[in-house]
């Protein structure tokens, strides 16, 4: 049976439940436990699990992730929970010279299964070094896995999926949709890494997105309907492993297709994406691969500027209307 809950609490449920599954899994960062979150994700954790399994952690990053790594290497499931994406630059290095590179360096025999998690990308006036998308830097590691959920369906499965995993995963959530909600069931369920869904059905082209940006491309998709065009919209879910054999199966059937990604443009996932459709597709296509990306320039504070170097609806409408040829 579903009910309508926040992303804020689909996370907490994913984690909750996994916790009392698995007595290994614990979590870790700033103010995950006395102040119940940041973002009050974590909210009532440390009253049910206590101290020893819901940590508060310094404001050292590269020292607290130190930790969750060598505990991970341990046998122990660790999530690490960052106030924000653009604070873990700091363990980077453990990130991916260590978590990431475990298992191929000791030849399989010690593995890393942890999760780094919490809010990635822009979130209003949060000025330059608050606002960056990480996806695509993430997704380049082999041995890392990296998932950016846009509801909180999918959130609660990935994120479940994500703590029994194997590999180290790098968990992307957004500061603006933790209060959004959506329907989630209340019996216990996962969602597959590595596979992505289409959000909408359609047959005149496809529009490609993930995490918040899922929400431009469907609000693109709406207004496109009401011009006759029927778009088929897919939600990534799952950046890495990437799943662009189900964008191919919707080229095949549209023969046009437009990518919407928070990423700057260079080396962003928009640019794999289309290198592999372009590659395995291209007698499919009509017209050329689209994108649009964030202004390939750091985010400014003032509210104006910010709004107009992220993606938004019109924008892609009139993308997709050059896909098709309805306005040059």
């Amino acid at each position: 049976m579903a009910r309508q809950i926040a992303m804020r609490e689909a996370l907490r449920e994913a984690m909750n439940e996994e916790m009392r599954r698995d007595k290994n899994v614990f979590l870790m960062g700033e103010e995950v436990a006395e102040y119940n979150g940041a973002y009050k994700v974590s909210q009532g954790m440390l009253a049910e699990f206590g101290p020893d399994r819901v940590i508060d952690t310094p404001i050292a990053e590269l020292g607290f992730t130190a930790i969750a790594v060598g505990a991970a290497q341990n046998g122990l499931r660790p999530i690490v929970e960052y106030m924000t994406w653009n604070f873990a630059v700091l363990p980077l290095d453990q990130i991916l010279n260590t978590a990431s590179k475990m298992k191929a360096m000791s030849g399989g025999q010690i593995g890393c299964p942890i999760v780094f998690r919490g809010p990635n990308g822009s979130a209003g006036q949060l000025g330059a070094q608050h606002s960056t998308a990480f996806e695509s830097m993430l997704a380049n590691i082999p041995g890392m896995k990296v998932i950016s959920p846009s509801n909180p369906y999918d959130a609660k499965g990935l994120l479940k999926s994500a703590i029994r995993d194997m590999d180290p995963v790098c968990f992307m959530e957004s500061e603006v949709m933790y209060g959004e909600k959506g329907e989630v069931p209340e019996e216990e369920y996962l969602i597959p890494i590595g596979k992505a869904d289409v959000k909408k059905p359609g047959t005149d082209i496809t529009i490609v997105s993930y995490n918040k940006m899922m929400k431009v491309a469907l609000g693109a998709a709406a207004e496109l309907e009401k011009e006759g065009i029927n778009a088929e919209v897919i939600d990534l879910r799952s950046i890495r492993p990437l799943d662009w054999k189900t964008v191919l199966e919707s080229v095949k059937k549209t023969n046009r297709l437009v990518i919407v990604e928070e990423q700057w443009p260079m080396c962003s996932i928009s640019s794999e994406l289309a290198y592999r459709i372009q590659k395995e597709g291209f007698d499919y296509l009509d017209a050329p691969i689209r994108r649009i990306t964030s202004v390939d320039a750091p985010m400014h504070y003032a509210p104006n500027l910010a709004a107009l170097a992220i993606p938004n609806v019109a924008g892609t409408v009139k993308l997709v209307k050059e896909a098709m040829y309805l306005k040059k």
